[in-house]
């Protein structure tokens, strides 16, 4: 971390979003898979690794979805799925191994408008693999449990540290906002139908109560 970061966030507050950061992360071993799917976000971390698992023959047909970015539409003016696209045939994956899936807005129509993707183009996903923000891998996977509970889900993102990760970003405080957000939803989503309950060890949920209490909550749910 930066000095500037120190300064503005405590060795605590670093610990907790460590913790969060450990939990999101499913772990799950990396295996073939009838398809992948690329879910939407603010991060070209996601089409950068999905074609390195493309090269490493992990799986021969890749979805990416996601239309206009809520948090930087500026970025991806034509829509998420498409400039992720773009960056995946730039780094050597085949156009024709990619489905565009442009208009889903949260990570439900994410999974649920790309298995209709990968139905309509023939294909009989019994594996899929999610690739997504590191933070975001959990979440993911209740989801797609809750939404697509017959395939067998492995969950991906590029292997790096917290550290790393906001080094990458440029804005410490947006990512453990990003990954209390995310921690909340896990939380909540269960209650409202959009996935799978997921067991959250008392030491994260005090870890996000005390980020909480730092003021680190734009991104939850209002």
């Amino acid at each position: 971390m930066t000095e500037t970061q120190q300064c503005r966030i405590t060795d605590q507050q670093w610990a907790d979003a460590a913790l969060i950061w450990d939990y999101h992360q499913m772990k799950h071993e990396l295996r073939p898979c009838d398809a992948a799917i690329g879910l939407g976000s603010h991060d070209f971390g996601v089409p950068t690794y999905a074609a390195e698992l493309f090269h490493a023959n992990l799986f021969t047909t890749l979805v990416f979805t996601g239309g206009p970015n809520p948090t930087h539409p500026e970025r991806f003016p034509r829509g998420e799925a498409a400039h992720f696209t773009e960056q995946a045939v730039a780094l050597g994956v085949p156009a024709n191994a990619v489905l565009q899936e442009p208009t889903a807005r949260n990570t439900g129509q994410n999974i649920q408008f790309s298995r209709d993707s990968l139905a309509t183009a023939g294909l009989d996903v019994r594996s899929v693999m999610l690739i997504s923000m590191p933070y975001m891998e959990r979440r993911a996977y209740a989801t797609c449990r809750r939404l697509w509970p017959e395939v067998e889900v492995i969950c991906a993102s590029a292997p790096m540290s917290l550290d790393d990760y906001v080094e990458a970003i440029g804005d410490d405080t947006l990512v453990i906002d990003n990954l209390v957000g995310d921690l909340q939803r896990v939380i909540e989503y269960p209650r409202l139908g959009f996935a799978i309950e997921q067991d959250v060890p008392v030491r994260v949920r005090d870890a996000y109560g005390r980020l909480l209490d730092g003021g680190f909550d734009s991104r939850l749910l209002r």
